[in-house]
């Protein structure tokens, strides 16, 4: 069994065509309505397929036809903006030795999977069957193990926050949580529906395929619970992240709010002092005596350091 692709495929920028045995891929990348056309009459695709396959579409779902099954499917994109992560939505049409995919953007599984067709690498998976499922198959564990990948990314973010958190850079750090957090929380939502299309598709692709198919169905369905496996545990951890980052933030703010108070206490008596000896009456003791700022001086500071002394006694310093 070998691979190949035409000279036409390599020009065209749109549709590349991928080929082992008598398996065909044909991956469409921000195509034309001509181009469209041209693979709907070529795979004979429904025309309700076809007009679906040059908008976007909202809803995942999955359906099966005569000769073809159609998936639509989102996944995290690459790309992230101001506004997060946004969803990239990838057609699917599974035919019996066909799989047309149609997207508006790169992706950048896909891309490795076509480099693995071309070092021949797919066919391990390939000469597990004679049906363009298993290429299918391929094609959505290369996708969750590019997810994986991006999600032990976020956890080497987790774990560096974790150490700025301990180094006493909790304020930072509070920006720094919040944007992981909402990594995560963009990424779980592009893939909730991931587990119930998956269902579905196992539904049709048993009829569609085969019984035989069914142990790489349910290894589908495994992969993707990896994937929400680990969202989950990383939110997890973030979550404790926060709340150790939170604590100690109100930790340190009420040591400086009770250092204030101290030092307020401290300065009250003093300042009465103060006050007193500068009112303006006829008899003021010390007052205009020999050495009565010294001994105004010492008086106050003896008053401090019998504060601050109780102060520390009492442990509120």
């Amino acid at each position: 069994m070998h691979f190949y692709y035409s000279q036409y495929d390599i020009i065209s920028l749109m549709i590349q065509k991928y080929k082992t045995g008598n398996l065909t891929w044909v991956d469409l990348n921000c195509p034309t309505s001509d181009e469209i056309r041209q693979v709907v009459a070529e795979y004979e695709i429904h025309p309700m397929v076809a007009r679906e396959l040059t908008i976007p579409t909202l809803r995942q779902k999955v359906d099966l036809y005569e000769n073809f099954i159609y998936l639509i499917m989102h996944f995290p994109s690459i790309e992230r903006s101001s506004e997060g992560i946004s969803d990239q939505e990838i057609d699917f049409i599974l035919g019996k030795n066909f799989v047309i995919t149609a997207r508006y953007g790169e992706v950048d599984a896909l891309f490795a999977l076509s480099k693995a067709f071309e070092v021949e690498k797919i066919l391990d998976h390939s000469s597990l069957g004679k049906h363009a499922g298993f290429i299918f198959f391929a094609m959505i564990t290369k996708i969750y193990e590019s997810l994986l990948h991006r999600i032990e990314t976020q956890k080497e973010k987790a774990a560096g926050i974790e150490f700025d958190i301990f180094k006493g850079k909790e304020r930072e750090m509070v920006v720094k949580i919040s944007e992981l957090s909402r990594y995560l929380l963009d990424f779980k939502r592009a893939t909730s529906l991931h587990e119930e299309i998956l269902e579905s598709f196992a539904n049709v692709a048993s009829t569609f395929y085969g019984k035989d198919f069914d142990y790489y169905l349910q290894k589908l369905l495994d992969e993707y619970m990896k994937v929400k496996n680990s969202i989950r545990n990383i939110q997890e951890f973030v979550i404790e992240l926060r709340t150790t980052n939170d604590s100690l933030l109100v930790a340190k703010q009420n040591q400086v709010t009770q250092f204030l108070t101290v030092l307020a206490f401290i300065g009250l008596p003093l300042s009465i002092i103060t006050s007193l000896f500068q009112i303006d009456t006829e008899y003021r003791p010390i007052v205009g005596g020999p050495f009565d700022f010294w001994f105004i001086v010492i008086i106050e500071a003896i008053i401090a350091l019998g504060l601050y002394t109780f102060f520390k006694w009492k442990k509120w310093l």
